[in-house]
């Protein structure tokens, strides 16, 4: 059989194992070789669902932010194996905001076939649900860690989404939640529009859209909370 390279999305919370379709999980339980962020995640995924294979069996390659170049193109060898290759993000859909996306990039320089299976993403399902233009917007992965750059990053995504009417999407490390919703109280007009979403199909799901200067009348604790950020008209 020829490679086939399988995107399998995971879980975005622990308390929700229904949120995958049967479909996506019957081929993740069949495949013995994956490309993941983190080995010890993705066992224990495998677990979960109910895998075919043994522990011992799987062959894991980890590709993650401190994955090297030369690192990178070695696993041009995995997709010369002939076989099903799985992609498994920490959570949520492989090569999204994920580094397996360099993976991917050298399946389709070597012509091989692509699989994307049907899974959660917690920034579309964020914008789904902030009320924000869903038909135009743009996803800018991590700001920067320094206050003072990140202030101005947030002036400039303000800028866009009103000016252009584009929604705009980002992320945080989430123990600085709270750091970065400082920043953006402090950096933001009065009217622009901020919707902020975590825990997304967890228990403690949280999602909503208010002006900053209704924002700043809130008290939110969302430290350590995996989160999604937009800013809007």
């Amino acid at each position: 059989m020829a490679t086939v390279v399988y995107l399998i999305p995971t879980f975005l919370s622990d308390d929700n194992f229904d949120i995958l379709p049967e479909s996506a999980l019957a081929i993740a339980r069949e495949i013995d070789e994956f490309v993941v962020e983190n080995e010890k995640t993705s066992r224990a995924f495998l677990k979960k669902i109910g895998s075919k294979i043994q522990q011992f069996q799987f062959i894991f390659h980890e590709l993650n932010e401190h994955t090297d170049a030369k690192a990178i193109s070695e696993l041009a060898l995995v997709l010369k194996k002939n076989k099903s290759i799985g992609v498994l993000s920490e959570a949520g859909c492989p090569a999204v905001a994920d580094p397996g996306s360099a993976f991917i990039k050298l399946a389709h320089e070597h012509n091989v076939k692509v699989v994307p299976l049907i899974g959660p993403s917690s920034m579309l399902l964020a914008l789904m649900a902030s009320g924000m233009n869903g038909q135009s917007f743009c996803f800018h992965g991590y700001l920067p860690r320094e206050s003072s750059p990140r202030k101005q990053k947030l002036k400039d995504l303000e800028k866009d989404a009103l000016k252009k009417d584009q929604t705009q999407l980002f992320i945080e490390t989430p123990y600085r939640n709270q750091q970065m919703l400082g920043d953006i109280l402090e950096s933001l007009n009065a009217t622009t529009r901020l919707c902020i979403a975590f825990d997304i199909t967890g228990k403690g799901e949280y999602i909503r859209t208010l002006s900053i200067q209704d924002w700043k009348k809130e008290k939110l604790d969302f430290h350590k909370k995996p989160a999604v950020f937009l800013i809007g008209k």
